[in-house]
This record gives C-alpha cells, structure tokens and sequence, in this order.
C-alpha cells in the first residue's frame, strides 16, 4: 500500500480501516520560492506580485530600499512598508512592500507580495530581477495548492476559492463564499468523524472475536446510518439548484418566425443583441446571451422559427432549435397574440404546437408568452385567456411585462436552500463522490438488516469514508490535485 498512512492500532482489521490511500505530500511540497502576477495582466493604476517561500523575506530584503531605512527581515508580519525596488542603484519602481509571516499567511509560507505601478513593464522587470535572483514563476494554482498542503484549508475550500474568482452573480458568490468558509466541509467532517468512530469499534470488535464482545452499539450506529443516508441524499439533491446557479439557467426561446422571439430577447437584454425585421427566417443561427435576474445567471437562446421549409440554410437553424431545447432547462414558447386573436387557424395551430411541445418534452417547465398584445383590446385578451392556460402576456416592442416575466422565471428556481443558507453542492467531483459514498451506506445498511458479519460490513464502511474524505482532500493523489489546480490562474 503505498502512499498510505497507518496510525499504530492493533489489529489488522484497524490497518486497513484506517489505511487512507494519500499522496506523498513530501514530493509536493517544495522549498522552492515562487512568484506570479496576483493582479489581472497588463496596464492598470498599480499591479501586485506574489512571492511566497521559506526565503521569500529574504529574497526581498537586498533589493528593497525602504524611505526608513527599515530592514524586511526584522518586520513584524502582516506590515506594509513604502519603498524603491532597486537593482544595482538603478530604481524600477516605488512600491509598498506587504509582510505576511509563516503560518499566518494564505499559502502557510512566508509571502511578500509587492504593490507597483500598473505598466506591464514595471511588472516584468520586477519579475525578472526575482527570477534572476532565486526564484521561479509559479504554476497555475500553485499558491492555493501550497495553502491546502500546508493545511491552511481542505480541497473543496480550495476549490471553492477558484468559484469565488469565476462568480458573476450573488447566487454563485454567496455558495462561493460559503464554501470556502468552510460550510460545507465541515459537514463532511462531521459524518466522516461519526462513521469513523463506529467503525473503529467494530473493527475493534474483530480483534477480540474470539471473546465475542460488542464495542459499538448497533442501535446507534444504525440511527447514525439513517442520518448520514438523509444528509448525503439532502446534499445530493442540492445539486440540481447549485448547478443551476453555478452555470446559469439555460432557457430556450422558441415559436414560429417572426412572433418576436429576437425582440424579447432585445428586451429582456435591454440592448439590440439579434437582428430584428419582418422578413420570416430573419434568425437563422442560434443566438445565446446571459442576463442576471434576482441573483441568478439566466442563459437565453433564441432560436430559429420552426417552420416548414425548403431553405438549406434555415432548415439547418431549425435543427439546431430542436437540439437546444434539448439542452435547455425551461422553454419559453412565444406565439404572437394579434395573429391568434384574428385568426381562429392560427390559435388552433399555436395550440398543436404547444401539446406538440408538451408531448415530446414532458419533463421540462414551459411557459407560454402571447407577445404583441399592446395590438389587442380587453375582450381579446380575456378570450385568449380563456384558451391557453397559465398564458404570459407580453409586449416585447413596448417592454409591456417583461418584469413579471423576470419574476415568473425566477419561479422556476429553487432558491430556498440558497435564502435558507443551506449547504448546497454546485461541483461536480463533489456530487460522484456523495453518490458514491451514497451507495456505501446504503450497502451497510441493508447488510445491517441481513446480519452481515463484522469484517464484510467494515469493508464497506471503508469505502464510504474514502469517498467522503475525496472530498475535502483527506483523500487524494496527485493526479486529481492536478485536474483541480490546473484550472485556477496563475497568481491565485
């Protein structure tokens, strides 16, 4: 078993409980210094440089003149320091130097990190004078990576901080934040340290099973067993909402050509995104944009009238509306209410269309939008009404309800976990292991029901605290911590 770490217990069942397959975090923690960009590259009002390492302070110090003539290295940590970096006399810039001592630090090292002047050739001189002088550039995450191997956080607080920087709504930011306070981690640990202590002890119990002895209250653990199978389906079905918020809302815009569907979106966008004109077939390709409504990210894709027709082009734009309300998470169904009000075929045919709609797309929410009704009177209105059920009224030209529309998809969100500050799962390695760990308990469970033997039942034990501790990182390798910090950037 290699990479593993074994607390002395006796026993060999205890061996394997307590056996977690790990990465050798000696071959990945380096003494090394390294230094990125922290900031956005290029021009700005300043720039910040990062530098953390075991000699960081150190590496500053000679290249660093404070207007005090202050010494780096007999700071106290957390001080900021104003300043010239200079090389061989020759000044590259004024700066504020800021002391962050270790373990009181985001990596858990010592880091200096070097408030300049914003012009990308400031930054670069800086950065190479380092460089030169015992330093290399870090990799992508590397700073977060040396904070969760130093213990500063566990892996999904880690993972958390890279939502935190992608988060573009307050929905997604406030799980971000969540998470990377430790919400959510906590839990786990929670679970895991419970499981852990009742399987410890029929582990002990088969160390002793030829003085048939009990340790572990089988009552209990079973009421254990029950809670963590509410709490892991809970955060399991969190997922559906946090992948919502995560990701945006995918809503498909759909209708006959020329009801409106480019004007809506013109409007609930508040800019002229498509091309609008009364030629039927004007949008002949789908076009997405994301909008935010109450907090949460909604991706609209208006798509191709469906039609009959005999246009190579167009043809291949209604194929691809059909392939994205497969892809979407409500549809919206846009008819035009003056052409139904005045047509009695053309109600019949909005009518097919939508059982069409409702038939083969079952599952998902559809709302129906009767656009262009500043054209009609009260009594048309009333009639339409009375036709279609749940009838959204609309005028896309004037702007006519298109803030209770915003409130009505807002409906179609379940926010109350999120209002609640509830624990929800919005990454997806999170979900497979929870589903994994899931089918674990459920095994010891049932194998609790039929009277399984102490060692079986361990196993699977075993495995359901593997998959609980893949996620905070007490279980890990080095493969998945490259997947993970490959996507942050370079400076975080």
């Amino acid at each position: 078993m290699d990479n593993c770490i074994c607390p002395s217990k006796s026993g060999t069942g205890l061996k394997i409980l307590y056996c977690i397959f790990t990465v050798n975090y000696n071959s990945m923690i380096t003494n090394d210094n390294i230094i990125a960009l922290a900031t956005p590259s290029g021009a700005g009002a300043i720039a910040v440089i990062r530098i953390s390492g075991k000699d960081a302070i150190a590496l500053a110090n000679p290249f660093f003149t404070s207007i005090r003539g202050k010494d780096l290295q007999k700071q106290k940590s957390h001080t900021i320091h104003l300043g010239h970096i200079t090389e061989n006399d020759k000044v590259l810039d004024e700066v504020l130097v800021s002391l962050f001592k270790g373990p009181h630090s985001y990596t858990g090292e010592d880091v200096v990190e070097i408030s300049c002047h914003g012009s990308p050739y400031i930054q670069q001189q800086i950065i190479q004078l380092f460089l030169r002088n015992g330093c290399r550039m870090a990799n992508a995450g590397e700073f977060t990576l040396r904070a969760f191997l130093n213990g500063k956080m566990d892996l999904s607080q880690a993972e958390a901080v890279a939502d935190l920087i992608a988060s573009d709504n307050e929905a997604s930011h406030q799980i971000a934040i969540q998470q990377m306070r430790g919400g959510f981690s906590n839990e786990i640990k929670k679970l895991r340290d419970q499981l852990l202590n009742f399987a410890s002890l029929m582990e002990l119990e088969l160390d002793f099973a030829e003085e048939d002895v009990e340790f572990a209250d089988r009552t209990q653990f079973k009421k254990l067993l029950t809670k963590i199978q509410r709490i892991l389906k809970r955060l399991i079905d969190s997922f559906a909402v946090g992948n919502v918020i995560k990701n945006g809302i995918p809503i498909a815009i759909v209708g006959e050509p020329n009801v409106g569907k480019s004007t809506l979106l013109n409007a609930l966008l508040n800019e002229e995104r498509a091309i609008v004109s009364d030629i039927a077939g004007t949008t002949r390709d789908t076009i997405e944009d994301e909008i935010v409504i109450g907090g949460i990210g909604f991706r609209f894709i208006d798509t191709a009238g469906i039609r009959d027709t005999k246009d190579v082009v167009e043809s291949i734009g209604i194929k691809k509306t059909f392939e994205k309300i497969e892809q979407a998470q409500v549809v919206v169904l846009l008819v035009d209410a003056w052409e139904m009000a005045t047509h009695a075929d053309k109600l019949k045919t909005s009518i097919k269309e939508l059982d069409k709609i409702k038939t083969k797309y079952p599952q998902k929410p559809l709302l129906v939008i009767a656009n262009k009704v500043d054209r009609l009177d009260k009594e048309q209105i009333e009639n339409l009404q009375s036709q279609i059920s749940g009838l959204h009224l609309l005028s896309a030209k004037t702007g006519k309800g298109v803030e209770t529309l915003k409130s009505r998809l807002l409906d179609f969100v379940n926010t109350g976990a999120l209002r609640n500050s509830e624990t929800i799962v919005t990454n997806t390695r999170h979900y497979s292991s929870l589903l994994k760990a899931l089918e674990e308990i459920e095994k010891v469970q049932f194998g609790m029901e039929e009277d399984t033997p102490s060692d079986l039942l361990a196993i699977d034990v075993k495995e359901a605290l593997y998959h609980l501790g893949e996620i905070t990182g007490q279980v890990t390798n080095d493969e998945l911590l490259g997947n993970i910090f490959a996507n942050f950037c370079i400076g975080k």
